[in-house]
């Protein structure tokens, strides 16, 4: 199936009354930070939480889950494999991306022209409702400011964001199906969540969000990275809720994220002991 290209999208003159704009901290000025986040998925009690975990950050591609959810509510997304869209020359994408993208790739390989694709089928009035009914983090899906790109940026170190405790919150209430949405999109959101094996016997799931903080002149500065690691894992009878953020202050041109989670992983059992 092919897709067509981004047409611009203007802001309506309420959306752009109702926006708040934050300003952000300089990514020069602020220092290391890191949030190490555990829940028991059932009682919601804290079994770990280190760090800085009430603060917000962009969620880059750990924004795919309520994007996800969006999508299958809204009908836009079918199952793990339908739809099944084609990567078509003009549309920008690292090469690694040029290829048929499902649900379950677009999750598993963090494709950001699908992320568009959704997004545009869902239309900026209706795409903005969710992210409301949702009460995901800041809710502010302005985008850059001046730019007029919500639609394709907002997630991106731009107007939203979310800390780690909002992100625990959201993955509660997804696997307890008690999102603003259709049980059966709850279920698809959660059945296309990646998965891994993690050490001492834990299943996870869950998505990588790597993205960098913006400099003065509002570009990605390299020397402060932000990888998240956001999702849930389950052993025997016991789930629990996890959240990772790292926000870095020496220089990586590589995705944070998967760093992240690979940490994660062999850590868990340790960090669940009390």
């Amino acid at each position: 199936m092919m897709i067509r290209l981004f047409a611009p999208v203007l802001l309506s003159a309420f959306f752009l009354a109702a926006i708040n704009l934050q300003p952000r901290a300089e990514a020069a000025t602020r220092p290391p930070l890191t949030c190490t986040l555990i829940l028991d998925a059932k009682s919601n009690a804290t079994i770990r939480r280190e760090g800085t975990c009430d603060e917000g950050f962009s969620p880059a591609s750990t924004f795919k889950i309520p994007l996800a959810l969006m999508g299958y509510d809204a009908g836009v997304l079918k199952d793990a494999h339908d739809p099944a869209w084609s990567w078509q020359p003009g549309i920008e994408a690292p090469k690694r991306d040029h290829k048929t993208v499902d649900p379950a790739i677009w999750e598993r390989d963090s494709v950001l022209w699908y992320s568009r694709e959704v997004t545009r089928r869902l239309g900026l009035k209706k795409f903005a409702a969710y992210v409301a009914r949702l009460g995901y983090g800041n809710k502010d899906v302005a985008g850059d400011l001046g730019k007029n790109n919500g639609l394709t940026h907002s997630w991106l170190s731009s107007s939203l964001v979310i800390s780690p405790d909002e992100q625990a919150q959201f993955i509660r209430r997804l696997l307890l199906d008690s999102l603003p949405a259709t049980k059966e999109a709850q279920a698809l959101t959660r059945s296309v969540m990646p998965a891994f094996d993690g050490a001492g016997g834990w299943r996870v799931r869950g998505k990588t969000g790597s993205i960098w903080l913006r400099d003065k002149k509002n570009e990605y500065d390299k020397n402060h990275p932000i990888g998240w690691f956001v999702g849930w894992a389950e052993k025997g009878d016991r789930r629990i809720i996890f959240v990772r953020l790292d926000v870095g202050s020496e220089k990586s041109d590589r995705p944070k994220g998967p760093a992240v989670r690979d940490l994660f992983l062999k850590q868990l059992p340790k960090l669940m002991q009390r």
